[in-house]
């Protein structure tokens, strides 16, 4: 039995197989169809995405509950958080539950390290345990994570960074993705090389964050600088970074000659987002966000599901910063919002929590009315 496999037998009672997602009534939350972009469809081995709109890898975000919220409501592909592939291969209880992928296909996992072994290792259990796409994490700019050798800091070190790409792409039959930044510094913008590298190493797709580590997510994304890893590559590429609606989105494809966008932060309390932006880019006119009685649906089933699958007392804890982020997405008012956040974000009873937030989209819709 491999490491997640183990983990899923040992999860909470009731995380057996996948119910469909529901709302505060208890009724089937409706999937939002999966729209078609006006791009070309993206393939990723033998995997043709729905629309060419992917939710990013970010750590103690895109957590299982997030990821299945949102390739229910049309997604093109999650990713799952960053998985450290050493601790992966020691079976490490949260890093096994960080990789899990129950309900989700293809089921994604990005993982991240400095040493070849242990990559080609985490790369055979993760395939081995359902992982249909594995993601190589080269772009997180975090120190403790650069601090270690791995995620952005292997930009510069392009051989050694090669060294892993190849053990990765060689030691698993499932295709190999790649997610990096623009360089390491302005000094040092090798986004082309190196994927032009991983490419002949057996890469089939890479995701480009328009900035540098240095950095980090301060000034503002530059896409253009993305068109020249897309002239450097004939596999795809998709442009991340600063892409926080569909306007952004048309932006950045149209700057970057890109083939598809990943959203990262823009998500954060809009796990709608994505199929949003599909939707947009299909040549439609712009939904806008779900309504308010949508949208305390879609937050309900997603609190839900982190209590089932952490467990209460840690689903209680890290959800405390979604339903933040959900707060803040519902246009409340400031000061009304700020005394809502403060009750619901340290509610320490599930059912109150629920309860609460159910109130509160009631109170949102009458300050819309």
């Amino acid at each position: 039995m491999t490491p997640i496999n183990q983990a899923r037998s040992a999860e909470p009672a009731g995380t057996g197989p996948r119910e469909p997602a529901r709302d505060d009534c208890g009724h089937p939350l409706d999937p939002v169809p999966k729209p078609e972009t006006g791009a070309s469809p993206i393939r990723i081995g033998h995997h043709t995405l729905p629309n060419n709109v992917l939710l990013a890898p970010m750590s103690g975000v895109s957590d299982l509950p997030f990821r299945r919220l949102a390739h229910e409501l049309g997604a093109g592909l999650v990713v799952s958080e960053m998985v450290a592939s050493r601790e992966l291969v020691g079976a490490r209880p949260d890093v096994v539950r960080r990789a899990s992928g129950d309900g989700l296909s293809p089921h994604t996992i990005q993982l991240v390290g400095c040493e070849a072994h242990w990559m080609a290792e985490g790369a055979r259990i993760a395939e081995a345990s359902g992982a249909e796409i594995i993601d190589i994490n080269m772009g997180c700019p975090a120190r403790e994570v650069t601090g270690r050798l791995s995620g952005s800091a292997l930009m510069r070190e392009p051989d050694q960074a090669l060294a892993l790409v190849e053990a990765v792409t060689k030691a698993v039959r499932v295709p190999v993705t790649l997610k990096m930044r623009l360089g390491w510094d302005d000094r040092s913008v090798n986004a082309p090389a190196i994927a032009r590298r991983a490419e002949e190493a057996g890469i089939r797709l890479v995701t480009v964050h328009g900035r540098t580590r240095n950095q980090f997510f301060k000034g503002t994304a530059d896409w253009r600088r993305v068109a020249d890893v897309k002239a450097a590559v004939s596999i795809p590429v998709v442009v991340n970074g600063d892409i926080t609606g569909p306007a952004e989105a048309r932006d950045a494809m149209s700057r970057s000659g890109a083939d598809g966008v990943m959203i990262g932060r823009g998500a954060y309390g809009a796990p709608w987002l994505p199929a949003r932006i599909a939707a947009t880019l299909s040549g439609g006119d712009d939904p806008g966000p779900p309504s308010l009685a949508r949208q305390r649906s879609i937050a309900h089933a997603h609190i839900s599901d982190m209590l089932e699958h952490y467990g209460r007392q840690l689903g209680l804890k890290n959800a405390r910063k979604h339903v933040g982020w959900y707060i803040a997405s519902s246009g409340m008012p400031g000061e009304a919002a700020r005394l809502w956040r403060r009750r619901l974000c340290t509610e320490e009873c599930a059912e109150k929590l629920l309860a609460g937030l159910h109130d509160f989209y009631v109170e949102a819709e009458e300050h819309a009315a």
